[in-house]
């Protein structure tokens, strides 16, 4: 349960390898949500339709035993967390005794009133009668739990001081230009947070703290009584209440709640008069179940492409905490089919604030709880940055299960009764007492700052050729650029000054980005790939100058066994959809330049977009940049790894979007990332007028970035076989258009021929067929036209 480099740690992987890398030709496309970011910056996708990608995600769940995920938690906050101590739950257990029998209290608290919560909670009613009663109940427990002390477990961490909160209240957050609105039921905080947005006009905590108080918040950390009465004057008065603009950055973890019958007559079974140490019960369900979710027909949303590969007979091991994610998610017994017909609308209805006119209609309407939190994870990996794992729980009636999220894959505890099965819910309250912001999956790296009254973070790192190396993220930067998933390499571009770089390369006119992103690593790094991109270009001019290595740096900061976050650090670019006509060609022509002699030279781009087109200028000339090697590969390479894809949808080549493609039976080659510059000028040219992205209604292809790959890829087919058909669209210049349709035409041909010749499609391309293939592009009348274009004075 470990991602962080303390301990050893394997997390759960969604799609493990079934047989070698070597049998695999081509890295297929993800099912999931590490597409999202491009969908939303890029393909100018709204926030909402990020849905069924975030459900791709949650379809392949792993599941474990609910007694392995406390195990877990427990050896997280131990004493010695890298030690074996398969003892430590069944002693958790029964240190907790007294809690559940109401034998513990404080001089603020007594347990004997959580089993009053408790009697409340399981009385008849609609799902919002659940919120007050179990936030009592919980907040109660915690406050005896905190007293308890077991050998060789940690104490409670009063720096977070964990807190459960009511929400049922919309929560804003800007990915890119897009608002997205989410209303989780109830938030886990730290009482700091959970106390902030109660604050009144005067500066006051309504109901908390007085005026004279105040003064005495800085010392809450050295005065425990102080602390206490804080959090008991809160429990009394807010915790039940509904806060206003609560930050997704603040929230530890989310809590959703579903009934199973709406406004049900009958109420849940009692809680026992007195608690012992049992078995763990199998609930009914035992996991919440995902294949529903399969055979549902979602639109927009991604096509049903299948798994990358099949799961693992022998399932991965968390090895650090012994929590072993046994297989994936079945959910095909008629027990759970049952239980998710009957929960209630097991979905959300209109969760979204529908008076923000500004914002993208987010009501997560229709969802299924799992696809739900999910999203509410997403968020929470968007809030900060280089996020390790998150933890979220469902509850439904009186079972909880707790899921486990991070950039390798999902988990999900089988279910809990909390009622019936009372210390085990205590054992999981007692084990996120003890966790400090980095146990919650904050890297402890990054370091907030407020600077200019904006929020920042620092990072510092000791570079061998540099020394020391500050930088300073500027996080609330409205250029910075969020990932929104749950997978994947998770890529911010945040603006970034730093004293030492400055130093040592100067200052950029456009200032410098950071691009930070989780890599696999058993995938050659991007790094390593920048490397050898710029030993090339010390040889070839058509390379000089166009990658993103010039006068860069690069940290490598190793968190887990299987991913790697990195830092690089560069000049800022400008995006190539700013450009049109002659410019845009330009530019996009220096690029297929680069890329060429990069691909003959061993490295294989792969993920051609316009999001990794880019320019700047140099000597009044604009310079295309070909960005982002972060899914590249080299020739030597035994073959491509990870199960990430390489491309995104709208401008992977046709051959690639087959069934066949998705599962990695075409081999990647030169023609396939070519074809991708094709239909980058085409989507940048037909949705963009002047630089500027056309409003929705009036811009073509946005079903294309909904798609899944077999669906787009026949759009796709059928488009480019029309093209010519098209009327010129007004804000294209005409010798442009010439060539979109003579490019698209040539694709066209090039694409019968194969089919005709019954090409296979794991043939090797030699040089002369690479060259081949870009000439009959060049040698069309329209890329003529344009060239001589350029050579006329603007």
């Amino acid at each position: 349960m470990s991602p962080a480099g303390e301990t050893e740690s394997t997390p759960p992987r969604t799609n493990a390898p079934a047989y070698g890398a070597s049998k695999i030709e081509s890295t297929p496309n993800s099912r999931g949500a590490s597409v999202v970011s491009e969908n939303i910056g890029v393909l100018g996708v709204k926030v909402k339709n990020v849905g069924p990608w975030i459900q791709r995600d949650i379809e392949q769940v792993k599941e474990c035993k609910a007694d392995a995920m406390l195990q877990a938690l427990l050896q997280r906050t131990s004493s010695a967390p890298k030690t074996k101590q398969p003892e430590l739950l069944q002693k958790c257990l029964k240190a907790v005794l007294p809690v559940c029998n109401g034998q513990a209290s404080t001089a603020l608290v007594k347990s004997s009133d959580i089993e009053t919560a408790l009697n409340e909670y399981v009385c008849p009613g609609v799902e919002n009668n659940f919120y007050g009663p179990f936030i009592r109940a919980t907040n109660i427990a915690l406050a005896c739990l905190e007293e308890i002390k077991i050998d060789g477990m940690r104490a409670p961490v009063p720096t977070v001081d964990m807190i459960c909160q009511q929400n049922d209240m919309p929560m804003h957050q800007m990915h890119q230009t897009k608002k997205s609105i989410r209303k989780p039921d109830l938030v886990i905080l730290p009482l700091n947070s959970a106390c902030a947005p109660f604050q009144d006009e005067m500066g006051n905590k309504k109901g908390i703290q007085t005026n004279k108080q105040k003064g005495a918040q800085k010392n809450d950390e050295k005065d425990d009584e102080q602390r206490k009465k804080k959090r008991k004057a809160h429990m009394d008065t807010n915790a039940t209440a509904k806060p206003k603009k609560l930050p997704w950055k603040d929230v530890l973890a989310c809590i959703e709640f579903k009934r199973k019958i709406a406004g049900r007559t009958k109420g849940i079974k009692s809680p026992s008069s007195t608690y012992a140490v049992t078995d763990h019960v199998p609930t009914k369900p035992e996991y919440l179940p995902v294949d529903h979710l399969k055979a549902e027909v979602l639109a927009p949303g991604p096509s049903h492409t299948p798994a990358t590969q099949p799961a693992s007979d022998t399932a991965p091991a968390v090895r650090s905490s012994g929590l072993t994610a046994a297989q994936p998610s079945r959910g095909g017994s008629s027990s759970k089919r049952k239980a998710t017909d009957t929960l209630e609308s097991a979905a959300k209805k209109s969760k979204g604030d529908h008076d923000d006119k500004d914002a993208d209609a987010d009501a997560d309407a229709d969802l299924d709880v799992t696809v739900q939190t999910g999203l509410y994870a997403a968020e929470m990996f968007a809030a900060n940055l280089g996020v390790n794992y998150l933890l979220n729980i469902i509850v439904v009636d009186d079972v909880m299960w707790i899921w486990y999220y991070d950039r390798q894959g999902i988990v999900q505890c089988s279910g809990i009764n909390f009622i019936q099965d009372l210390p085990r819910f205590m054992v999981l309250l007692y084990a996120l007492q003890r966790f400090d912001l980095h146990d919650w999956g904050r890297n402890k790296d990054f370091l907030p700052i407020e600077v200019e009254g904006k929020l920042c973070h620092e990072f510092k790192i000791d570079d061998e050729n540099l020394g020391e190396v500050d930088l300073l993220l500027h996080t609330s930067h409205d250029e910075r650029v969020t990932h929104y998933g749950l997978q994947g390499r998770a890529t911010n571009v945040v603006p970034v000054t730093s004293e030492a770089l400055t130093k040592k390369y100067g200052k950029f006119e456009d200032g410098m980005v950071a691009k930070i992103f989780w890599g696999e690593a058993s995938r050659t790094s991007e790094p390593e790939i920048l490397k050898k991109v710029g030993e090339i270009a010390k040889r070839h001019a058509t390379v000089q100058g166009h990658p993103p290595s010039e006068k860069r740096s690069v940290f490598r900061n190793p968190l887990q066994a299987v991913a790697v976050l990195y830092i690089l650090v560069f000049r800022k670019l400008l995006p190539i959809t700013q450009l049109h006509g002659k410019e845009l060609f330009d530019v996009w022509r220096q690029c297929i330049s680069c890329h060429l002699t990069l691909w003959k030279e061993g490295v294989h781009h792969r993920d051609v977009s316009p999001g990794n087109l880019m320019w700047y200028w140099k000597d009044d000339k604009r310079i295309g940049v070909l960005n982002d090697y972060d899914l590249s590969s080299l020739a030597d390479d035994s073959g491509p790894r990870g199960n990430e894809r390489t491309g995104t949808v709208p401008f992977m080549a046709l051959d690639l979007l087959t069934e066949e493609g998705q599962i990695g039976e075409v081999k990647h080659l030169y023609r396939h990332d070519l074809e991708s510059f094709m239909w980058c000028i085409a989507w940048i040219s037909l949705r963009y007028k002047n630089g500027a992205l056309l409003p929705r209604g009036l811009r073509p292809l946005d079903e294309w970035a909904t798609s899944g790959a077999t669906t787009c890829g026949r759009d796709k087919l059928y488009f480019q076989g029309r093209m010519k058909k098209l009327p010129a669209p007004s804000h294209i210049h005409s010798a442009l258009w010439a060539f979109l349709v003579d490019c698209l035409g040539m694709l066209n041909r090039h694409h019968f021929n194969r089919w005709a010749a019954d090409t296979p499609t794991n043939c090797e391309e030699s040089d002369s067929d690479i060259d081949a293939f870009l000439q009959s592009f060049k040698n069309t009348e329209s890329w003529a036209a344009l060239s001589k274009l350029l050579q006329e004075p603007s």
